[in-house]
């Protein structure tokens, strides 16, 4: 079924930047989930973006109650592409649902309580790991970089197979 919105639930920005250039790309009007419930009749057809905390979409779980999800897009600190599978399994997704992920960035400045707590602890633990690792994967080397470094990684050219997707779909 066609999608005719795109809602997004976004943390640090990064979700909701790609939301905003997949809505360019579409033509779709973009909502965050608080605005779509305002603006949105229960049932319409969305493409759904939400960040990703341990394989979990965030948002997902109260947009797929209130829609019908034609896509759902998971933006984490991972490579574009990577995790399908496990945010398949953890959000209890099937496999008729098209599944994507975004790599988007991080920003420990722009989290606040229990977020930026857990994130803290991630990056204490699993940066000290990556960084004691003598040979690293290139995906290993970004994971590290953005831990210690922080930034954002979203790309438009990211977009292509949610976009290529949505063209087939229309």
């Amino acid at each position: 079924m066609k999608p005719n919105s795109i809602v997004y639930t976004s943390n640090t920005g990064f979700t909701r930047q790609y939301a905003m250039l997949l809505g360019e790309k579409t033509g779709l009007p973009v909502y965050s989930l608080e605005e779509a419930g305002q603006r949105l009749a229960p049932g319409n057809t969305i493409v759904y973006l939400g960040w990703l905390m341990a394989g979990k979409v965030q948002g997902y779980a109260k947009a797929s109650a209130r829609y019908h999800v034609a896509a759902v897009c998971g933006v984490c600190m991972g490579a574009t592409g990577s995790q399908i599978e496990d945010v398949r399994k953890t959000n209890a997704i099937g496999s008729e649902l098209p599944v994507f992920t975004l790599q988007g960035g991080f920003d420990m400045a722009k989290l606040r309580g229990v977020y930026k707590l857990m994130m803290k602890v991630m990056a204490k633990t699993v940066g000290k790991k990556l960084a004691e690792k003598k040979v690293r994967t290139p995906e290993e080397d970004e994971m590290l970089e953005l831990m210690v470094h922080g930034g954002s990684r979203v790309r438009e050219e990211y977009l292509t197979e949610i976009v290529d997707w949505y063209h087939k779909v229309q």
